[in-house]
């Protein structure tokens, strides 16, 4: 009985932390770990399709990130509570993305100097998962549809990883940031089930999971950001399973785009879960830049034409508020 009880705190507590952050994020809008995620998604004017130069978001407030950091100068987010301060691969990938641009823009040696310390943790800190597949771990447990155990690996930091160690790769001529490119993108020519971050749906179409889990969620932004790294892999290496790869995915996203547009907002993800997982405010913003950013590379009009409705949506104050009451629903019922 009492490791019932035990079991039944942490869920309690577990949901109760969740919930304090959805607060802290979406409704009060207070200082919090998640405030690095959070910056106002900005698509980036510099960017040119088929150019392996500036990254395709400006993540600035990311590359000013306040701290803390370790040493050697690498970001670590505070999670607080029993997760504390962690490494976080997503996050030192966009750091390194975001100093990437301003050294471009801005030629400030130190911006160039903040982006290689993310591009060598990158490389020191790429290690085989359990079935030998080489992928950048998260060293903590993360309460998602499931709780997801450490360590545990994700699409969007393969392909975000590889986007920034191609760029150090090009800028800096040093074979050691290319061969850990190539490691890491072994992941998306594997399936779930063989350790790898790629999903094949009963139609043969293919998705890049955020989250490993069963059944799978199809992450939204997290399948545009890892799809934009196999993108970026292609530029720089020619490689032809890359670059099928990312053609599949693009055609996988542009069949299925429909099922995240619920006639007034977009869904985060398309898991059997009810209620439907509704896109925060933040997170249909980010949507609506990302496909920007897709019709851009794709040249395909579904994807502008989606960001326009989305950006309707967001326009009009009642359905704004029909999905804000349904993102508070979602956390009820759900966590």
């Amino acid at each position: 009985m009492a490791d019932g009880l035990a079991r039944v705190r942490a869920r309690l507590s577990t949901r109760l932390d969740h919930y304090r952050r959805f607060v802290a994020a979406y409704v009060a809008r207070r200082p919090s770990h998640l405030s690095f995620w959070h910056e106002t998604p900005e698509a980036n004017p510099r960017a040119a399709p088929g150019v392996l130069g500036d990254y395709y978001m400006v993540f600035r407030a990311k590359a000013d990130y306040r701290g803390p950091y370790d040493g050697d100068g690498v970001p670590l987010l505070d999670y607080r509570g029993a997760i504390g301060r962690q490494y976080n691969p997503i996050a030192i990938a966009q750091y390194g993305l975001g100093n990437w641009n301003l050294w471009r823009e801005m030629s400030e040696v130190d911006r160039r100097r903040r982006f290689l310390v993310a591009a060598d943790w990158l490389v020191a800190n790429l290690e085989p998962n359990r079935r030998g597949v080489w992928v950048w771990h998260h060293r903590f447990d993360w309460p998602y549809r499931e709780t997801l155990r450490a360590p545990w690996y994700s699409a969007l930091a393969q392909g975000q990883g590889i986007s920034l160690l191609v760029r150090a790769s090009q800028e800096t001529g040093e074979a050691r940031y290319l061969e850990a490119a190539r490691k890491a993108f072994q992941a998306f020519g594997r399936q779930v089930a063989q350790g790898g971050v790629s999903y094949r749906d009963e139609a043969g179409g293919v998705w890049f999971e955020e989250y490993i889990v069963r059944p799978p969620s199809h992450i939204l932004n997290g399948f545009l950001w890892a799809s934009w790294g196999v993108y970026d892999y292609a530029l720089l290496t020619k490689d032809e399973e890359a670059a099928r790869l990312f053609a599949e995915a693009t055609r996988t996203l542009a069949a299925n785009l429909e099922r995240y547009d619920t006639g007034y907002w977009s869904l985060y993800e398309l898991s059997p879960t009810r209620p439907a997982m509704l896109a925060s405010p933040f997170y249909h913003r980010l949507h609506i830049v990302q496909l920007r950013v897709m019709a851009d590379l794709t040249g395909l009009d579904v994807f502008r034409e989606t960001a326009r409705r989305w950006e309707g949506y967001l326009r009009d104050p009642v359905k704004r508020y029909r999905a804000l009451a349904g993102k508070v629903l979602f956390k009820l019922v759900r966590y």
